[in-house]
């Protein structure tokens, strides 16, 4: 029996085939060699034509794939793929290749995310800025008595609110990656039991040095932040 993506409550029904198919791209299961049919979906996943074309349509808009007329869905390499998608950069995270994307955006924060800390000390309005601090205790606060969702929750808008607010079109648009991230390393299970104490206190030197405009110092805490990261990533 298949089951409609037009269904009541189905909706996002391709979005788990999508992710499967990637996920056999990315780890090697699926070759270019071995093109898919819609047809071929249908009868691995158990679903409708309709829900096998729009996860071929997800693949394709990612450039995951290369659909061919009488062929079929061919997979392409996944260094062809939209490197900066936030579906791209999930699938990626939950493949095997999770280390080695993680360490990667890691390096591509670093290029950003200190600068935009930099302009934010400047540029962010006064409403952003005096958001900031807030955000801090309230993170340092909650992980520190083991509140991790809370924290998780709060880092994302920490992140995402310097990079809107630092006058930089790119660096906002850069936001939902590093949301993306943030999440996934938690979704993945990358991420300490309890924040690390010198991460906590320079997310409140970033949050201070924003609010008094302190540029130097906004970036040099960022900069520890996003360190600190990598360095946890590197481990073992």
């Amino acid at each position: 029996m298949t089951t409609d993506l037009q269904t009541p409550g189905t909706g996002h029904m391709h979005e788990p085939v999508a992710e499967r198919l990637a996920l056999d791209i990315i780890d090697g299961r699926w070759l270019p060699d071995s093109p898919r049919t819609l047809e071929d979906i249908q009868s691995e996943f158990g679903v409708s034509r309709t829900v096998a074309r729009e996860a071929s349509r997800q693949l394709e808009s990612a450039r995951a794939i290369e659909i061919r007329r009488r062929v079929g869905l061919i997979p392409r390499s996944p260094d062809q793929w939209q490197a900066l998608s936030p579906q791209v950069i999930s699938w990626k995270l939950h493949s095997t290749q999770r280390r080695q994307e993680l360490l990667s955006l890691t390096e591509l924060r670093l290029c950003i995310e200190p600068m935009a800390a930099r302009l934010a000390a400047s540029r962010a309005p006064l409403e952003s800025k005096a958001k900031l601090p807030v955000l801090a205790l309230e993170m340092r606060r909650d992980g520190t008595e083991g509140r991790l969702a809370a924290f998780h929750d709060a880092d994302i808008v920490f992140h995402t609110l310097i990079l809107r607010s630092c006058g930089n079109e790119l660096f906002a648009a850069f936001s939902d990656t590093v949301a993306t991230v943030l999440r996934g390393r938690v979704e993945i299970d990358m991420y300490p039991r309890r924040p690390n104490p010198e991460a906590l206190d320079a997310h409140v030197a970033v949050a201070e040095a924003i609010w008094t405009g302190d540029a130097d110092r906004a970036a040099s805490a960022m900069q520890a932040i996003v360190d600190e990261v990598g360095t946890a990533i590197s481990r073992p």
